[in-house]
């Protein structure tokens, strides 16, 4: 009767169950196709509402957001790069254009410039409309770098360049010749490749004395934020010589031109006389070996590091006349082999099995031993040298090219930007460039900007990972219908915790294991593949798969659950027996 219960109970389920999925019309095929991903996609896209790009107002004395009309200030470069070190000539073949964004859009219709190329060199000039010159004031770069190829797997940036150049205003400055050749006095931005990983920073000084212009690097450079978002760097160039990098507007490095460069700025007041040379009689070695030390005379160099053990005798399992290899008694002759051609065949041989079982085969030799006499090669000691004079250095002279200059900041006039860079990644997108003199124009055009679009791409990409299902916090809340793999193997192992102290308790709290929920599992899912075979239509692998894991988890579960439900049994029965015992017994 109990099972017949069990079987309508399960029958009534299953018809219902194979309603509700004829009646949504479950094409299980797009169901498979659908990944996390393409949904959260579609979902934040309806959900979050995107601005539209509207031009910025701030006046500089360059700035850029890529409108129609960049064509007019913008201008490939056709030029060869020159490479002192290689033989061969590159030409600068990449292609640039500006589009949207092709991930993570955050405001609607916002262009940029886009490397179109990956393993190519590219570059690009635009020529300022008047020259910038900062001396005595601020000069403030600022610049949007999207790097769109990041994937989960893979950084967006794999090798390559993602820095500008502010070029150096002079009558040659073309823009169809830009090259790597081409002065510039300043080249900020991010770079990456293999191990290298850092936010440039580098101005050229000019030499008073020479008229040389010298690379000066930040030393201890910020480290590039490698994401498919935008990424805003700032760089601040103060009249006082100091300098601030901001990274998505965090502050990552600060310090002096003056001090945080190499080569240094300002040459040493003194240096080295090359003509000075250390005298022959110049001792520089501290400590010598004692002259006086004395060879002791049971000193015996000659003795061996070891000796024979005398000592040691032969163990008495020791099978001296057994080899330790004997020949492979499963290896044959190959049928191919010609005695005549190949000679006479000689099985291979193997470790003799008798000499696992004892301490050794063949001739026993007594072992060696550390000798206690050995002390090895003599040396003296050493002792503190009494002519040492130091270590010796060259005299200083004063510097013949010794200059001070107290104002690197005052950089030489620029006159145009550029993009001269070789990266293994396309999709770079350059946007929103800010070359002037005020930090509250650069933080207002970050406000309408970068402000507005980053948290919208945070939010966005966000979404679009996969996540992980959320889970009930409690068996108690699973539904069979939910994931029947789940509810199965959650249910019983809820009943085996609480079997484990009280079976009986198990019994009551989860009556749906006890009483045989796995075979309603299995029998709920039998049904709904012969409904759908009822129907004409083939059940779909998914549901197949399914079935058998449910089948699975629900013969384990019939296995271990009989096994807790007979503990139990046997426990009820043993308090029966025992109330029985005393109920039917003698009075006292």
């Amino acid at each position: 009767m109990r099972l017949n219960q069990v079987v309508v109970s399960a029958l009534y389920s299953s018809a219902a169950l194979v309603a509700q999925a004829n009646a949504n019309e479950v094409d299980f095929d797009e169901v498979e196709d659908a990944t996390p991903i393409s949904v959260a996609k579609s979902a934040t896209s309806s959900a979050v509402e995107k601005p539209t790009f509207t031009p910025s107002k701030i006046n500089a004395p360059f700035f850029e957001q890529f409108t129609d009309d960049w064509s007019s200030r913008w201008a490939p470069s056709h030029a060869k790069k020159e490479d002192s070190k290689a033989d061969e000539e590159w030409a600068y073949v990449g292609t640039w254009a500006v589009e949207e964004p092709n991930v993570l859009k955050g405001i609607k219709g916002d262009k940029g410039l886009v490397v179109k190329n990956p393993a190519a060199h590219h570059a690009i000039s635009a020529k300022f409309d008047k020259t910038i010159d900062n001396k005595g004031k601020t000069l403030v770069v600022q610049y949007e770098v999207k790097l769109q190829n990041k994937s989960y797997r893979s950084d967006g940036l794999e090798c390559g360049g993602a820095y500008m150049k502010l070029l150096q205003d002079n009558k040659k400055l073309h823009a169809e010749e830009f090259s790597n050749a081409s002065p510039y006095v300043i080249m900020f931005g991010p770079d990456k490749c293999g191990a290298t990983n850092k936010v440039h920073f580098i101005f050229k000084h000019k030499n008073p004395k020479t008229g040389e212009y010298e690379e000066k690097h930040l030393k201890s450079a910020p480290v590039a934020r490698i994401t498919k978002a935008t990424s805003l760097y700032t760089l601040i160039v103060n009249p006082d010589q100091t300098f601030v990098i901001k990274v998505d507007g965090d502050e990552v490095k600060k310090g002096s031109l003056l001090e945080e460069f190499s080569p240094a700025v300002n040459p040493e007041k003194e240096i080295d006389d090359e003509k000075d040379l250390k005298p022959d009689d110049w001792v520089d070695e501290a400590r010598i070996p004692d002259p006086k030390a004395t060879k002791p005379e049971d000193w015996d160099e000659d003795a061996p590091y070891e000796i024979t053990d005398d000592e040691a005798t032969k163990p008495d399992d020791w099978l001296e006349d057994e080899p330790s290899m004997v020949p492979d008694p499963e290896a044959e002759k190959p049928e191919d082999w010609d005695d005549e051609e190949d000679g006479d065949w000689i099985p291979p041989t193997v470790p003799n099995p008798k000499c696992e079982e004892a301490s050794g085969c063949g001739k026993w030799e007594q072992p060696t031993k550390k000798n206690p006499d050995y002390k090895g090669k003599w040396t003296p000691e050493y002792i503190d040298n009494p002519a040492y004079k130091g270590v010796w250095k060259p005299r200083k002279i004063a510097n013949p090219n010794y200059f001070e200059d107290k104002t690197p900041a005052d950089f030489e006039p620029m006159g145009a930007i550029g993009f001269e860079i070789w990266t293994m990644q396309n999709d770079i997108l350059f946007d929103n460039i800010y070359i002037g003199h005020s930090i509250a124009d650069a933080e207002k055009l970050k406000a309408e900007t970068y402000d507005i679009k980053r948290p919208i791409e945070d939010a966005e990409d966000e979404a679009s990972k996969p996540k992980a299902a959320e889970l009930p916090k409690s068996p108690m809340d699973l539904k069979f219908l939910d994931d029947p793999v789940l509810y199965v193997r959650e249910k019983v192992q809820l009943f085996l915790t609480i079997a484990k102290d009280d079976p009986v308790q198990a019994i009551k709290f989860v009556p749906e294991v006890a009483g045989g929920a796995g075979l309603i599992a299995v029998t709920a899912i039998a049904l709904i593949v012969g409904a759908l075979g009822l129907t004409g239509a083939k059940p779909p692998p998914q549901v197949k798969n399914a079935a058998e894991k449910v089948k699975k988890a629900a013969v384990d579960a019939k296995d271990q659950t009989v096994d807790a439900a007979t503990s139990g049994a046997e426990q009820i029965q043993s308090e029966v027996n025992k109330r029985t015992t005393r109920s039917s017994g003698p009075a006292e």
